[in-house]
């Protein structure tokens, strides 16, 4: 878990929501109940499951007394709270030991020994009551034996003594921990639903088909928000408990189910439909001629699934699927599989029902519309693909059923397993949060990740393919075999987000995709080096932990871990080998971390353990830095944890298994020219009479290098001199990696500077694109900070470093992406700094734009650029607004929203802000990209930050607490402070949320992020002002 500064230990100890709710059950709890005591409620006879080991007390309604296997977090607070049951509070806040004598003992005058003194006997009755304390507590507190360090050291030898939650009706719920037991497995669903669009309500009826794998007297699943109307189990009618804050539901019994057993529970139920984007949820849209459109659509991952049906509501418990939808005849409706049959019911109602799943399926990958939609279709490879829109935008959908079709057969061919359903939807939904979601057999988009038209540019299309590509490899990654635990989300999305980018670059090659997948490797990068980051796989024991999973470290990082593994391996066919025994031995299953790592293990034995390798990597937060100092012929390698932040407390002896690869000035480009090194200990040694030596040979490794004794320069002094004695990736390496030591420390801002010198002979797009990220950031920090002076020189700076590249870029359709993107970037730079060219060029091509009624296109690469200078007068705004309500294009309708967003007009900030929370001309679901957008500039970062304290409870509402969105939104909101008395304001607002948010992991990385803003100006501030 993450390590918390003193500050941040000192808040959690006083005001962790957890220690409030253990204080409130010794003071005003009655829904508690102590079994001990209360044993007529519910009989001491009745035994929970074998599998009922592990109890969670923590952030629920119980106390669980006995700790045993897992106890808790702090252990100073797991041992106040269980002394609070004896009605002891010997132990302090901060867990430290107090001494146990008197203060105010005084020396006395010698006494006669016969006869023992006041003083004595109270020092004895003293030491009488602290031996009698002391045996109740070891005799009481089973749960914490005690070492020198407070009471991490769990005591096994007493059972527990159990007290469960109690249920909304009042009775003892049967199950106190936030996962399901295992005595009960599903089989198979079969689910009517019955969604009214009209009044936003539906009812259904779901019928469970289960089988008993231990002995119980309790059936436990989840539901949410749903009101169970009726239950039946054989045949008879039962009681269902449900206890809230768990999102459960129980049927008890008085006899025992026996091992072995097959059952049906059909339970009935009504529900609002969600005005949220998770669960069964209603949308809406309008269409040109003004009328409005209403639709229900599904978001289950992760943990919604059961606020559209009740059901076991984890990935490990798969089942098959029988889904039956009733619509009105105006609404077609879609499922994972196809359709089977039709049944016309009274009341002009029309029931579809589609065939049982062929495969076993976990619950969040169900899902099911019911909407106005059109399609078009093709058959690949014995699968019918369709791509379906809202009427008016069919003419948008061409190229991702092309897309979506040639993608299908390349993944059939390289797992060597073929797609196993009989179709393939991707369907765009006007209102949808994520990017997509991968539902077996029914993948749902945002209308921006699918739909393009006809003349879109080569760098819209990107987006498209690699959103397709990435849901179409959860097909099999994810899908056919699907992480056991959430803790483990990066093998679903780790190998989908490497997948996306090698299938692009084998079947679409003109999409030049290597420059973006470099890019998010940096990123992965400089969010692993925070110490709020978190291992690759890390244990995930709440929802909002669950929500928080779905970040870079899952993604960027699990991919790019990936990559490194097959650039490490020999041959370009051991990593496919590998991937493919993981799938075809774990077809259906369930995986860890492991059962990857030995598959490739397996297939690689040529290679060094790559289990043992890899776990180092996905075991531990953060990732190495490589020094390479050289000595004469000799060059050495040293390795260290790589952290922005460091205390004491996060100290550790991280080794990692690192493949280093390096090239030298003897060869440096051909891939040939590449030598590995593996880097097992500290540091290591190796041969190399050289000029220079460039390490991590085109980014594959997830690490960074620093260069000692000279090595910068050699290698600095060799650009300035020729640019293409290294491939543009391992030049856009040097880049980022300088910038990451100028934050860490280990090389001075002067440094930087004089690497950038060889800017003026860069061509290519990862290099430039890298320097200007970066120098942006920086200048953006003190255009915030109000350091005038500093930030006209910063300007300067970067146009007379990049002037002559700006000018060389067209305002004319470019074909090639990578020319798209450098010019993008280039562009967007001048015009932000208000270069005088570029802002006219930009106002020449808007009013043609808008004079031609958009019959004159602005090149796709450029419409940010133009939008956003377009913004920055009230005229145009309001032209951008009236266009906006009018497209149909959604890339380009995105573009005019960022445009809208940039504005610098205070009262049109706060209208944009306000809109895009109502939802109404802006949807909510563009929320977050608003708020970024904004906090890029000057004057709308603080009303942001107003703002989101204003709303947050609204926020909240609207967007799960730790989701993306909210992760987002908060870095958005804070990345820009660099000020104490900003960092004092974020925590002080964030701590005051409590359990509305003040737990969540980004929060952590923002004020982490403020303080390293804060430290890095205090450093550089007085020598930028030189250097610049």
């Amino acid at each position: 878990s993450s390590s918390k500064s003193h500050l941040l230990q000192t808040w959690y100890r006083s005001n962790q929501p957890r220690n409030m709710i253990e204080n409130r059950m010794f003071e005003e709890e009655p829904d508690v109940v102590d079994l001990a005591k209360e044993s007529t409620t519910f009989p001491t006879s009745q035994a929970l499951d074998p599998d009922d080991v592990v109890y969670e007390p923590r952030s629920s309604r119980l106390l669980v007394r006995g700790l045993g296997e897992n106890d808790m977090d702090e252990d100073d607070e797991d041992c106040e709270s269980s002394a609070r049951l004896l009605g002891m509070s010997f132990m302090n806040r901060s867990g430290a030991h107090r001494s146990l004598s008197s203060p105010y003992t005084r020396q006395g005058a010698p006494r006669s020994c016969a006869r023992p003194s006041a003083r004595t006997l109270v020092v004895c009755m003293l030491f009488l009551v602290i031996v009698a304390s002391m045996t109740m507590v070891l005799y009481f507190l089973p749960g914490c034996t005690f070492t020198r360090s407070g009471c991490p050291k769990t005591n096994t030898t007493i059972p527990f003594e159990k007290v469960y939650p109690v249920s909304t009706s009042g009775e003892v719920f049967p199950w106190a921990q936030l996962r399901l037991p295992r005595s009960i497995r599903p089989l198979s669903y079969d689910l009517t639903l019955n969604p009214d669009l009209d009044s936003m309500t539906f009812t259904g009826r779901t019928i469970i088909h289960m089988s008993v794998l231990h002995n119980t007297k309790c059936i436990v699943l989840h539901s949410a928000y749903l009101n169970i109307t009726k239950a039946t189990f054989k045949a008879r009618g039962v009681t269902v408990l449900e206890y809230k804050p768990r999102e459960q539901i129980a049927v008890a019994f008085t006899e025992v189910l026996k091992t072995g057993q097959d059952c049906v529970l059909t339970l009935e139920y009504s529900a609002n439909l969600s005005h949220t984007y998770d669960g069964f949820y209603n949308s809406s849209y309008t269409e040109k001629d003004g009328s409005k459109r209403v639709l229900a659509a599904t978001q289950f991952e992760p943990l919604s699934a059961r606020k559209a049906f009740p059901c076991f509501d984890a990935p490990d418990f798969k089942a098959t699927f029988l889904i039956r939808i009733r619509r009105k005849p105006n609404h077609l409706s879609l499922s994972n599989m196809p359709k089977a049959k039709t049944t016309q019911l009274p009341n002009d109602v029309i029931e579809d029902e589609f065939e049982k799943t062929s495969v076993n399926m976990s619950t969040y990958l169900v899902a099911f519309i019911v909407a106005n939609f059109t399609h078009i279709s093709r058959n690949v490879s014995e699968t019918q693909v369709s791509v379906y829109s809202v009427p008016e935008k069919w003419e948008h959908t061409d190229y991702a059923l092309d897309t979506g079709c040639k993608l299908l057969e390349f993944y059939n061919g390289f797992f060597e397993i073929n797609y196993p359903l009989k179709k393939l939807d991707l369907v765009a939904i006007p209102d949808f949060l994520a990017g997509a979601m991968e539902n077996w057999g029914l993948i749902t988009f945002r209308e921006t990740s699918l739909l393009v038209g006809k003349q879109s540019s080569n760098l819209e299309k990107q987006v498209v393919a690699s959103v397709i590509a990435h849901e179409l490899a959860h097909q099999w990654f994810g899908n056919l075999v699907t992480m056991r635990w959430w803790n483990d989300l990066w093998l679903n999305e780790g190998f989908a987000t490497y997948m996306q980018y090698m299938s692009l670059q084998t079947v679409f090659p003109q999409l030049d995709i290597g420059n973006l997948f470099l890019a998010v490797r940096f990123r992965a990068l400089d969010k692993d080096a925070l110490n709020s980051s978190h291992a690759v796989s890390t244990e995930v024991n709440k929802p909002e932990q669950v929500e928080e999973m779905f970040d870079s470290v899952s993604y960027e990082k699990g991919a790019s871990i990936l990559l490194m593994l097959n650039a490490s391996l020999p041959g370009d066919q051991q990593f496919r080998k590998g991937i493919i025994q993981y799938l075809k031995e774990f077809s259906g299953l369930n995986t860890d971390t492991n059962d990857l790592w030995n598959s490739l293990t397996q297939v690689s034995a040529q290679h060094p353990n790559v289990s043992e390798m890899m776990s180092s990597w996905t075991s531990q937060k953060g990732f190495p830095l490589v020094t390479v100092s050289r000595k004469g012929g000799q060059v050495t390698l040293t390795q260290e944890h790589f952290r922005l932040t460091s205390d004491n407390a996060t100290q550790t002896s991280s080794l990692w298994i690192i493949p280093v690869t390096y090239v030298t000035d003897n060869c440096s480009v051909a891939p040939e020219c590449r030598r590995t090194f593996y880097l097992k200990t500290k540091s290591g040694k190796t041969q190399k009479s050289v000029k220079w030596v460039k390490v991590n040979y085109r980014n594959t490794g997830f690490y960074i290098t620093h260069y000692e004794d000279g090595g910068w320069a050699a290698l600095i002094d060799a650009l300035s001199h020729n640019v293409s004695v290294l491939t543009h990736e391992d030049r856009a390496s040097l880049v980022h990696n300088m910038f990451a030591l100028s934050r860490l420390g280990r090389v001075s801002f002067h440094q930087v500077l004089h690497l950038l010198k060889y800017m003026s002979n860069e061509t290519h797009t990862s290099p430039v694109t890298e320097a200007l990220l970066q120098l942006g950031v920086i200048y953006r920090l003190l255009d915030k900070r109000q350091e005038h002076r500093l930030v006209a020189r910063m300007k300067s700076y970067i146009l007379h470093q990049f002037g002559s590249l700006m000018d060389k870029q067209t305002w004319e359709e470019e074909d090639s992406v990578s020319k798209q993107e450098l010019r993008s970037a280039l562009l967007g730079m001048a015009c932000s700094l208000n270069e005088e060219k570029c802002i006219s060029q930009s106002r020449a091509l808007f009013k043609q734009y808008v004079e031609s009624n958009g019959t004159s296109r602005i090149p796709g690469d450029l419409q940010q650029v133009v939008f956003t200078v377009a913004a920055q007068s009230n005229e145009d705004w309001a032209t951008l607004l009236t266009m906006y309500g009018q497209a149909t294009y959604d890339a380009e309708k995105r573009k005019m929203l960022r445009g809208l967003a940039s504005t610098q007009d205070a009262r049109l900030i706060v209208w944009v802000l306000k809109a895009g929370l109502r939802g109404d001309v802006i949807q909510t679901q563009e929320l977050p990209l608003v708020i970024s957008t904004v906090c890029n500039g000057f004057t709308g970062y603080l009303f942001v930050w107003d703002f989101i304290q204003e709303n947050w409870d609204s926020l909240i509402e609207k967007f799960p607490v730790g989701s993306f969105a909210i992760q987002t939104i908060i870095k958005s909101a804070t990345s820009h402070f660099s000020t104490q008395a900003h960092l004092d304001q974020v925590q002080g607002f964030f701590y005051s949320l409590r359990e509305r948010g003040s737990q969540m992991r980004s929060v952590q990385e923002a004020l982490e992020t403020i303080r390293l803003n804060q430290r890095w100006m205090e450093k550089n501030l007085a020598t930028l002002e030189k250097w610049l």
